[in-house]
């Protein structure tokens, strides 16, 4: 099968079958849900979303987080990954928020990586989620699922490369919702150690099952 053929399989599937997938980070508005994602860097949306429970309560706006110190941030998110240094990246983010952007979320993937905390990768999301701009953040998921499928060449090595990749090939009005379609069939599927094959509904066109090799570069 050529890859044009998988891209086609991939999105008449998902958009037959899950035409509305989502974030599965809780969140109320575009400030919320950048400190999630920042939170959610190599850490489980699941423990993201318990500790955003009392964080957001806490701080619920850029001017209250901006004004806290990164020790205060750092007693209610101590059980995500490297709390010390997301606890500094969120005040800093806050605090740019509110001098540089009057406390609004910026609507661009330049102004959004000037924050502490945001990479290429979360700045996807947010332009992807919140302002639904044809942006594809690549996770460890987003990763492993492209090159299992065939999407992607094995040279694609970088997360930058796998990007450019899927945005080349997948219809510009499904990418922002294409970015969910693979994180959640990596994360529930496509597993990184033991992949469910036998459940899997689009192993009639994945190169791996094809080939029976699971390996993927990694991150």
């Amino acid at each position: 099968m050529q890859k044009k053929d998988r891209y086609k399989a991939l999105v008449e599937y998902f958009s037959e079958n899950y035409p509305e997938a989502e974030t599965e980070l809780v969140y109320t508005n575009p400030y919320e849900l950048l400190v999630a994602v920042i939170l959610s860097a190599q850490c489980t949306d699941k423990r993201v979303n318990i500790v955003t429970q009392k964080l957001f309560p806490r701080f619920p706006t850029p001017e209250s987080l901006a004004n806290a110190t990164a020790d205060e941030v750092f007693e209610y998110i101590r059980s995500v990954s490297y709390p010390n240094n997301k606890a500094k990246h969120l005040v800093g983010m806050a605090r740019i928020l509110v001098n540089d952007f009057n406390s609004e979320v910026p609507n661009t993937i330049e102004d959004l990586q000037k924050m502490p905390g945001v990479g290429r990768k979360t700045a996807n999301v947010i332009v992807s989620v919140i302002f639904n701009q044809p942006a594809m953040a690549v996770d460890t998921h987003v990763f492993r699922t492209s090159h299992r499928l065939g999407l992607v060449p094995k040279t694609a090595k970088t997360p930058l490369l796998v990007e450019k990749e899927l945005i080349k090939f997948i219809p510009k009005d499904k990418i922002a919702v294409a970015h969910h379609w693979l994180i959640l069939h990596g994360r529930y599927v496509c597993v990184a150690r033991t992949p469910k094959c036998d459940e899997c509904k689009l192993k009639s066109f994945c190169l791996a099952f094809e080939k029976q090799k699971f390996d993927t570069p990694h991150l």
